[in-house]
């Protein structure tokens, strides 16, 4: 009897690795602004690969950087901008190297007034609040603010701007009418979910360059997964969903 509870403890024991290998579901810490087109490129991979699972969060890059910093389990790190997955490679908490996958475009929306007119509108006594997602977290909220100086409209306006955690919840000050207008990410704009509910300006280069934006795998036990996702939504194959969204792709290198 003895030998028999032996030999099932060994038994236990041996098959707990491979369990654990067959879960390949990965956690994925992605910036606001991909709200609407992870979604779909998401479709898209599990119809080629229907067993691998994800676990996607969204807010802001600033907040997961600090929180991957501290521990947090994430897998995968898909930022708004290129400097916090740098920051994070150089702590040592990345396997390879940072990866760009995306250059975003910055935004003007409004539900009632018409962005048409440029950002000289922030200035117009009936626009009382604008949403801008907080500049030290959201690398499009930083954009944001750059536009308003490089126009010498920021001091003018700065009483008005209503502080959003993300650029996502920018676009919700906006869209419900929380605030006049909203400074928000392209890809939220064109997205089905605000389709006929306002207007829309895109920032031009001058005024914003286009947002770089990188990811990293983390050092994680799931880090070969999480680098086969990332490998997917970098292909050539997926560029038209990201392109749909208003996103430009960065080159790549043969």
């Amino acid at each position: 009897m003895k030998r028999i509870i032996t030999l099932l403890i060994l038994i236990l024991t041996a098959s707990a690795p491979l369990r654990a290998q067959s879960n390949s579901e990965i956690t994925v810490a992605a910036a606001a602004n991909l709200r609407y087109v992870l979604p779909e490129l998401v479709s898209a991979y599990h119809k080629e690969y229907p067993k691998n699972q994800l676990t996607i969060t969204y807010g802001a890059s600033g907040t997961f950087t600090q929180q991957i910093l501290n521990g947090a389990p994430f897998d995968l790190f898909l930022s708004a901008d290129t400097a916090k997955p740098e920051k994070l490679h150089q702590a040592g908490k990345t396997v390879g190297e940072v990866t760009p996958y995306a250059y975003g475009k910055l935004a003007l929306w409004s539900k009632n007034y018409n962005p048409s007119v440029g950002l000289k509108l922030l200035t117009d006594p009936k626009i009382k609040k604008i949403a801008i997602a907080k500049p030290e977290l959201a690398p499009y909220g930083a954009a944001a603010v750059e536009a308003l100086k490089k126009a010498q409209l920021y001091s003018k306006v700065e009483n008005k701007i209503v502080w959003a955690d993300n650029i996502g919840a920018a676009a919700q000050y906006a869209a419900t009418g929380s605030a006049d207008v909203g400074f928000i990410a392209l890809s939220s704009a064109v997205a089905t979910e605000m389709k006929g509910k306002g207007k829309y300006l895109i920032l031009k280069e001058a005024q914003t360059t286009p947002i770089p934006q990188a990811a990293v795998v983390l050092a994680t036990p799931k880090a070969k997964e999480a680098q086969h996702f990332l490998d997917y939504i970098t292909n050539s194959k997926v560029q038209k969903i990201w392109q749909k969204y208003g996103y430009a792709l960065p080159i790549k290198k043969k």
